[in-house]
C-alpha cells in the first residue's frame, strides 16, 4: 500500500472556539463561601460586610484594600492588578527594581504595624489575609466568652482598626505632601534672595 504524498494529504481541524473558561473557584469553594462581582469572582469579606452593614466608611475599605495588596505583594511577591489597571510604558522592571519595589510595599506594612501595634497587625492579617470570619475571629481571640459576645467585640475592634487604618493613611498622605511643599520651598526662596 502506498503512503500518500504529503501535497495530496488533506488535514481537517475542527475550529476551536475563541472563549477562555472562567478561572473562579472550585464547586466545593463556592459552596463553602459567598461570593461577589463577576470578573474575577472574590470571596465576600468582612471588610464587605462591614461596609454594607455601615460600620466603615468607604476610604476605610479602600484602606484594607491596600493594606491587603502590600502584604500580599510583599511576602508573596506577586501583584494583583484591577482591570482598569494600564501598565506603565516607560518603566520596565528588572529584577532589582522589582524587589525595591517590593521592599517599599513591606515598608509600609511594618510601618503600620508599628503604628497600630502587634494586635491591630493579627487582627488585620486575620481579617483580609486570612479571610476569617467574626465568628472565627472571635473564637480564636476570645475563647472563653459565648461565640455571640465574641462575634460582636471583634466587629467592632475591626471596625475601629480599619477607621484607624484609613485615618492613618490620610496622615501620611499629608506629611508626605507637606515634606514634598517644604523641599521645593526653600530652593525657591534660596534662588529669590541670591538673584536680589
Amino acid at each position: 500500500m502506498a503512503k500518500p504524498s504529503p501535497k495530496n494529504r488533506r488535514v481537517t481541524r475542527t475550529p476551536v472556539p475563541n472563549v477562555t473558561p472562567e478561572n473562579g473557584p472550585t464547586p466545593e469553594r463556592r459552596a463553602r463561601s459567598e461570593f461577589v462581582g463577576t470578573a474575577p469572582t472574590r470571596v465576600l469579606r468582612t471588610v464587605q460586610a462591614l461596609l454594607q452593614a455601615g460600620d466603615i466608611t468607604q476610604p476605610a475599605a479602600d484602606a484594607a484594600e491596600r493594606w491587603y495588596r502590600d502584604y500580599v505583594f510583599g511576602y508573596c511577591d506577586y501583584v494583583e492588578f484591577s482591570d482598569q489597571h494600564r501598565p506603565g510604558t516607560l518603566t520596565r522592571h528588572d529584577a532589582v527594581s522589582w524587589q525595591l519595589v517590593r521592599a517599599r510595599a513591606m515598608a509600609r506594612v511594618t510601618d503600620v504595624r508599628e503604628a497600630l501595634g502587634l494586635c491591630a497587625h493579627q487582627r488585620l492579617r486575620m481579617l483580609l489575609v486570612d479571610e476569617l470570619s467574626f465568628r472565627a475571629m472571635g473564637e480564636a481571640l476570645f475563647p472563653t466568652i459565648s461565640a455571640g459576645s465574641s462575634q460582636r467585640k471583634i466587629a467592632a475592634q475591626c471596625a475601629l482598626l480599619l477607621e484607624q487604618l484609613a485615618a492613618r493613611e490620610e496622615a501620611a498622605r499629608k506629611a508626605a505632601k507637606a515634606a514634598r511643599t517644604a523641599k521645593h520651598s526653600p530652593a525657591q526662596t534660596t534662588d529669590a534672595t541670591e538673584e536680589a
